[in-house]
């Protein structure tokens, strides 16, 4: 016969409240006192009756996280999922994932997924966590939600990280290396990585007293088609850059992939640097310099953070983690091997 979560409480010794306080993630029961209910749930099987528990306190116990349809196969994305996933694991909920693209009327869908999934919180990507009739909307709902690199301060919860800072961080080792004429490849216009990647840019450019070029700077879309295109259109400058900081890995592979067709090496006639740390700038040669985003953790923060604000009032409204700057070989000194 299945253990009951009475068969828990006297095995742990405690009450069945303080039992389901546990399966439900409050974070006011006392560690220790934790740590023996969740021995006593290992030793006796016990699983939750999910269905039974929703019925009850009249929640679904699924937290949907929402991102856009061309970004699904994005290591971005994959990762922001593997977070989420994470953060579920060892409580009542289970995650819901669904695409929907950026172009789709979303405010004006949401009610309808909200009527047939019944989610008890969303997580949001962006560009969904910039969407401010889609924030309003889920105001009006009284929808718990976070969002993931917002740069709206409507959204009630946000985690991310200072990308500004990063993108100067990154810029400023070009410059450190000798570079003076720094192309940018800037990402999908709309977006909050574009704007503050290439705000970034220019503060390290402003830092090194260099002449900002608009020239220099053509947009992407975060695809690795656009970082071929954005290259290309760089490199035939009359006075190309010696250096590309593509707002992405994705397109500053591209920018290696039009270097290696003109024949380019890479540092040695252009020094190329990315930014999102994905597995792919460890697998390119040479390896990318570029910023680690620490994807899988903000997916894994965004979805405590909610559950948090079910529970608790007291909820960190804007939580920032912290990020790494990956030095490789595909950056040196201008003209060095």
């Amino acid at each position: 016969m299945p253990a009951r979560i009475e068969d828990v409480a006297a095995h742990a010794g405690v009450s069945t409240k303080t039992v389901s306080r546990v399966l439900n993630g409050y974070a006011s029961v006392r560690a220790k006192l934790r740590t023996r209910i969740e021995a006593s749930i290992r030793a006796l099987n016990y699983v939750p009756n999910a269905s039974a528990r929703s019925l009850a306190g009249n929640r679904s116990y699924l937290v949907a996280l929402l991102y856009d349809n061309p970004m699904a196969g994005s290591s971005y994305t994959m990762e922001v999922i593997v977070g989420v996933l994470q953060a579920c694991k060892g409580t009542p909920y289970n995650a819901v994932l669904h695409p929907f693209d950026a172009a789709d009327d979303l405010a004006a869908r949401i009610d309808g997924f909200v009527a047939t999934h019944r989610p008890d919180a969303l997580v949001l990507v962006p560009p969904h966590a910039n969407n401010a009739e889609l924030l309003q909307r889920l105001d009006e709902l009284d929808i718990p939600y976070s969002t993931i690199s917002s740069r709206l301060r409507q959204s009630r919860i946000d985690v991310g990280f200072d990308e500004r800072r990063a993108a100067a961080e990154i810029v400023e080792h070009l410059v450190s290396l000798g570079h003076r004429r720094i192309g940018h490849i800037a990402g999908l216009k709309g977006h909050g990585a574009r704007t503050w990647r290439l705000s970034g840019y220019r503060d390290a450019l402003r830092k090194a007293g260099i002449a900002y070029d608009e020239s220099l700077v053509v947009d992407g879309d975060f695809a690795f088609a656009s970082g071929v295109a954005g290259a290309r259109t760089l490199l035939d400058r009359r006075r190309p850059p010696t250096a590309i900081f593509a707002a992405n890995d994705d397109m500053a592979c591209g920018a290696m992939r039009e270097a290696y067709e003109r024949g380019l090496a890479i540092p040695g006639d252009l020094s190329v640097c990315g930014f999102d740390g994905t597995p792919v700038s460890q697998l390119v040669s040479p390896g990318l310099t570029t910023v680690h985003q620490p994807c899988r953790e903000l997916g894994c923060l965004a979805v405590q953070n909610v559950l948090q604000s079910i529970r608790e009032s007291a909820v960190p409204q804007q939580s920032r983690v912290p990020y790494q700057v990956h030095l490789r070989a595909s950056t040196a000194a201008p003209g060095k091997p």
